[in-house]
């Protein structure tokens, strides 16, 4: 479904909008670089975003990454599952619309 990334992609991409390319690969470097987050932490955090955003390129080039940076397995694996748990809470945490809604028309509906 989704083209494997290429050399000729990335040239094709940077050549028709060379500004905000430019301008993406600084933020992007400024974001991941040492910091108050070492950049080993922050591809780990990219990694758990990158699953609950569910892109592709994300989720392999941020395991690399962090993985070139010193993260084990382990830790890769863990981030996955703070992400898993992070969009399940949010589907429960969500449930609170769907029960003042149902709330609200049980009321109008006794009322009425």
């Amino acid at each position: 479904m989704y083209p494997e990334a290429s050399i000729e992609l990335h040239r094709q991409r940077t050549a028709l909008a060379p500004e905000p390319a430019a301008a993406f690969k600084a933020f992007s470097n400024a974001v991941f670089a040492d910091g108050a987050l070492s950049a080993k932490m922050k591809d780990l955090i990219a990694i758990a975003v990158a699953h609950t955003t569910q892109c592709p390129y994300c989720i392999r080039g941020h395991t690399g990454s962090a993985l070139r940076r010193g993260a084990t397995q382990q830790e890769v694996m863990e981030a996955i599952w703070v992400a898993a748990e992070m969009r399940a809470g949010a589907a429960y945490a969500h449930s609170n619309l769907a029960l003042d809604t149902m709330n609200q028309v049980e009321a109008k509906k006794a009322a009425g």
